[in-house]
């Protein structure tokens, strides 16, 4: 009993630390390479103990923990402008990763339950179940699809050109099946069918490496279109401790006029970005519409986010104003941050001292339109924050349109890889919807990014300046903006036909 006691220490410590290494794959680091040791490694110890569905699920469950704990933790920063919540950071430390752990440990579950041999089967088991409860994670209560082990490629350019096509969920699957190759290795196979497997694997890399590649080369000859106009992504880099110090607003607003450096005689969008004045209202800030008519001109408009007070609701917004602080368009926030931003069963919570980390106790409320904004002739897809990270569901119009605009606050998460993380899925998004991403963050990343993924100018969370240009390339519509998430569940039927043929051929 001692023994096995120990076995299963060691066992679980082993997967712990898996799941940590794996982490390092993902941005700012990098590291794709340790994912062809940590899930072969994760698999072979599946393979064990698969006949134990308790062990496999808290094997998974322990991997998912060793992951998220290591890769989230910045998370707590949230937690530490207020000393209300500043109790909660051991708890919110803990249990994030321990619910999102759960997703891995029912992925290893299915695996056990499917009885799983030494074989190529069991690879494509693993591959289903992991990449269909990644999926899932992404819609059910409210969904977080942050992290997902693709985006360690997010720096492979030519490699993940393949989005246009699959999208982030397929792709998803297609590359935790890339990591899980190498356990062939293992297995008590014939040397050539490992050898056929591995020649394959590399001849079907090299053609998706060779393809993204003629992909890119093709759009760099595509002609630069002139816009008429000047788009300046302002980062301005205020501390968003000052917000909680009733600092003057004139201040606030002085600092942003001064960056954007406007010039009366040029037509230009001037784009900032979100919670930029997040102590008062819209209309709080009409108070100082003298400052913005005598700094900005008829030819500007300007774009920030702003809290919306109507019809006894508050709405995190995207307002489109001239320089009279007129509302030309707006867009109200659709997916709202847990917790950051309302208070899940507020009624009750509410009792006992919990409210929302943003400033204000009342919850903010989501609206479900998604409208185009036109700006000079060009479509605008509207996106607040972490509006950006879900794929597939960009576009609610389905009608056509030129860029994607993104405007985010991550001053929550400090000086962590919180922001680096969340700009790795403007990348995603880019490559998906063949559509630019122009985003402005106070204290996060803010970019000017091409249809194909391409960086064309970013400035880092320790700057602060703007982003200027006035013409682009246009991209063709990609295979997924037109079939969305639909492709997943092709990769999906196609995985659960491998293996139920596999398996009769086995039981054969």
């Amino acid at each position: 009993m001692t023994f096995l006691y120990k076995y299963k220490i060691l066992l679980y410590l082993f997967v712990l630390s898996l799941g940590f290494l794996s982490s390092f794959s993902l941005p700012p680091y990098n590291l794709f390479y340790l994912n062809f040791f940590s899930y072969p490694a994760l698999l072979w110890v599946l393979l064990l103990n698969s006949k134990n569905k308790i062990i496999s699920f808290n094997l998974g469950w322990t991997f998912g923990f060793g992951y998220f704990i290591s890769n989230l933790y910045w998370l707590t920063n949230s937690l530490t402008f207020e000393d209300t919540f500043k109790t909660l950071i051991p708890f919110a430390l803990i249990l994030i990763p321990l619910f999102l752990g759960l997703f891995y440990g029912i992925s290893t579950l299915v695996f056990s339950f499917l009885n799983p041999k030494k074989n190529i089967l069991s690879i494509l088991i693993l591959t289903t179940s992991l990449s269909l409860f990644e999926y899932l994670r992404s819609f059910i209560f409210g969904g977080f699809p942050w992290n997902l082990i693709s985006f360690s490629f997010v720096n492979y350019l030519e490699f993940i050109q393949l989005l246009s096509i699959t999208g982030t969920y397929a792709f998803n699957s297609i590359i935790i099946l890339i990591f899980l190759m190498p356990t062939i290795l293992f297995f008590n196979l014939k040397k050539n069918i490992k050898l056929s497997v591995f020649f394959l694997s590399i001849i079907l890399f090299s053609v998706n490496h060779f393809w993204g590649k003629s992909n890119l080369r093709q759009y760099d000859l595509n002609e630069k279109r002139d816009l008429g106009f000047t788009v300046k992504i302002i980062s301005p880099k205020i501390n968003i401790k000052r917000f909680f110090q009733n600092e003057d607003p004139i201040e606030f607003i002085s600092e942003l006029i001064y960056i954007s450096k406007p010039n009366p005689s040029n037509k230009t969008i001037f784009i900032l970005p979100e919670g930029i004045l997040s102590s008062f209202y819209f209309e709080d800030l009409k108070k100082y519409k003298n400052i913005f008519s005598n700094n900005f001109s008829k030819n500007h408009k300007i774009i920030l986010g702003m809290n919306i007070y109507e019809n006894e609701k508050i709405y995190n917004s995207l307002l489109i104003l001239n320089n009279e602080l007129k509302i030309l368009d707006k867009y109200y926030k659709n997916k709202l941050v847990p917790f950051g931003e309302f208070l899940p069963f507020e009624k009750i919570l509410q009792n006992f001292g919990f409210k929302k980390i943003t400033q204000g106790y009342q919850s903010f409320s989501a609206d479900d339109r998604r409208d185009l904004i036109k700006l000079n002739n060009y479509n605008f897809v509207p996106l607040i924050c972490y509006e950006v990270i879900y794929s597939g569901k960009i576009n609610k119009s389905e009608k056509n349109y030129d860029f994607i605009l993104n405007i985010s606050e991550d001053g929550w998460f400090g000086n962590s890889i919180g922001p680096h993380q969340h700009y790795s899925h403007l990348i995603f998004r880019s490559i998906e919807e063949g559509k630019a991403v122009i985003r402005s963050a106070n204290n996060g990343i803010s970019a000017y990014i091409s249809p194909k993924g391409q960086v064309i100018d970013k400035i880092l969370p320790t700057d602060k300046g703007f982003i200027e240009f006035r013409s682009f390339k246009k991209s063709n519509k990609t295979i997924f903006s037109s079939q969305g998430n639909k492709i997943f569940f092709y990769f999906l039927f196609i995985y659960i036909s491998l293996i139920f043929f596999l398996k009769l051929r086995e039981n054969k």
